[in-house]
């Protein structure tokens, strides 16, 4: 496997210096190039097989190679090489659990506590522990903010707040009038001594203005894009995004969710309409880990490692809140799906409801199947989407799996009221999960990813409440209606799906 690349590589440039001289040596030669794809081809397929990956990813791969093959033999080599992703992260991920396990003992102990959560309750935070190497905490606060307006105008008004330091963390960032704010209240905040550090995803913020982080820049503000492309699709980096949303302000309040910085979030796009998002604000001690997550992060792109005892808030004052909270980031460095495992585990161990509201539905057969079994067992599992797509072939993909869940008696929900952009989970109304992940394969395999979870807490009780007015502004699809859609739209779905590892 170690020179598989290479080899790759040194088969492509021959084969392309053949196709460029082949007016001067003879038509013939392209049957040259015919026999060394071929040979690449075969090759890959054989690393394919090696490499023991899900049946569907498999067969997803050999089939975009055998449908495509010239397109298929550069996708392989520039999105499909699980090696490539490991060599990728390593480091991250040894370092990333290296700190966590380091600063677990600054937390307090919650034995006490654990002891009289439910048995799947204590499951799930055991392994949530285990895979993300994060605490648990009974002493932080949480509050649901329930679309862009809110979110924006609570985290506005805690950086005019800061003291020492901002640390943000986004996938998207737009230089529109949302982001035109964002940028002159941090650079109020410079010009007071505020240490600001950015971190942006280099291919999320493509459009973003040089001018705009320019701006920023000048004025004192560490801006840092995360894994930069600089050609794009000739580079594997591309497909590893980070699609975090975090704010920490003075290592005392934190913010993470679905929301990115735009105008579209706050419902000022016509197509689009009212944008239904959910973001959590968390204050008191959970934040050390969410500030943990982001010094990692800025740690492997910058190779700086900042001081914890600045950074990481030990003399928090207790906080007083029934139930748990517990930060969990996932991404390819991790070589557990961490968030997917997560996800399994809430859904297994459901006794009476499991409610997921997601703008993206690409799941694995691991998932698709636990909600299957849920559904047939009698739980009320009920699934809520956007009525209209932002990304058609994933809205397709999506759809191609309602047949078969309402068949197992899932209930769909089509969003009406504008676009649905929440990522929750809620199990049993007492168990959640609230972040960047959305329920598909990217958010699973690809995408560095934060979620919280909550135990029993107020903002659980929120989020249930929050569900239901979301459903009370839904239209339930029936399955003997939605079988009667074309057979042209039943085509696309199915093109769509096969093609769901790869999205």
């Amino acid at each position: 496997m170690k020179y598989t690349f290479r080899l790759l590589l040194f088969i492509t440039l021959i084969a392309s210096i053949i196709l460029i001289t082949k007016n001067f040596w003879g038509d013939w030669i392209v049957g040259s190039v015919s026999v060394l794809f071929t040979l690449s081809i075969i090759f890959i397929c054989i690393v394919i097989f090696l490499e023991n990956r899900h049946p569907s990813h498999t067969i997803t791969w050999l089939v975009v190679l055998g449908g495509f093959p010239l397109v298929g033999f550069f996708f392989y080599l520039f999105f499909g090489r699980n090696i490539k992703k490991r060599r990728l992260f390593e480091k991250k991920a040894l370092l990333d659990e290296k700190a966590f396990l380091e600063i677990e003992g600054n937390q307090r102990s919650y034995q006490d506590k654990i002891e009289h959560m439910g048995n799947h309750q204590q499951l799930l935070f055991k392994l949530a522990h285990r895979l993300g190497h994060s605490p648990i905490s009974f002493s932080t606060k949480t509050k649901v903010l329930t679309d862009g307006i809110e979110t924006f105008e609570h985290i506005f008004q805690e950086i005019k707040k800061a003291k020492h330091h901002i640390h943000l963390e986004y996938y998207i960032v737009r230089d529109d009038e949302v982001g035109q704010g964002l940028k002159n209240i941090l650079i109020e905040k410079a010009t007071e001594g505020v240490e600001i550090r950015f971190l942006y995803d280099a291919v999320g913020c493509w459009k973003l203005s040089k001018e705009y982080i320019k701006e920023l820049s000048k004025s004192g503000i560490e801006m840092v894009p995360f894994l930069p492309v600089k050609i794009p699709f000739l580079n594997n980096k591309i497909n590893f995004r980070n699609h975090r949303k975090i704010v920490v302000i003075d290592g005392e309040v934190g913010f993470v969710g679905g929301l990115n910085v735009g105008d579209e979030y706050l419902g000022r796009d016509s197509y689009f309409g009212y944008w239904r998002d959910t973001h959590l604000l968390i204050k008191g001690e959970a934040v050390r880990t969410l500030q943990m997550i982001f010094l990692q992060d800025w740690y492997y792109m910058t190779d700086k490692k900042l001081l914890p005892h600045l950074y990481l808030a030990p003399n928090l004052e207790p906080l007083e809140e029934t139930g748990g909270v517990q930060l969990i980031a996932s991404g390819p460095d991790n070589k557990w799906d961490v968030i997917k495992n997560l996800f399994f585990s809430m859904i297994i161990s459901a006794k009476e409801s499991i409610w997921i509201a997601s703008p993206y539905f690409v799941p694995d057969e691991d998932i698709l199947s636990a909600l299957k079994v849920a559904a047939l067992s009698g739980i009320d599992v009920r699934l809520l989407v956007p009525k209209r797509p932002d990304k058609k072939i994933v809205y397709y993909a999506s759809r191609s799996y309602f047949p078969e869940l309402l068949e197992a008696g899932v209930k769909v929900y089509e969003y009406e009221k504008g676009f649905l952009h929440s990522k929750i989970i809620i199990v049993d109304y007492e168990l959640a999960s609230i972040g960047t992940a959305n329920m598909d394969m990217r958010s699973f395999h690809l995408n560095f990813e934060v979620n919280a979870f909550l135990y029993r807490t107020g903002s659980t009780q929120k989020l249930v409440d929050a569900y239901i007015n979301d459903i009370n502004h839904s239209r339930e699809i029936i399955l003997e209606q939605f079988s009667k859609r074309s057979l042209p739209v039943k085509l696309f779905e199915s093109g769509a799906r096969l093609m769901s590892p790869l999205l």
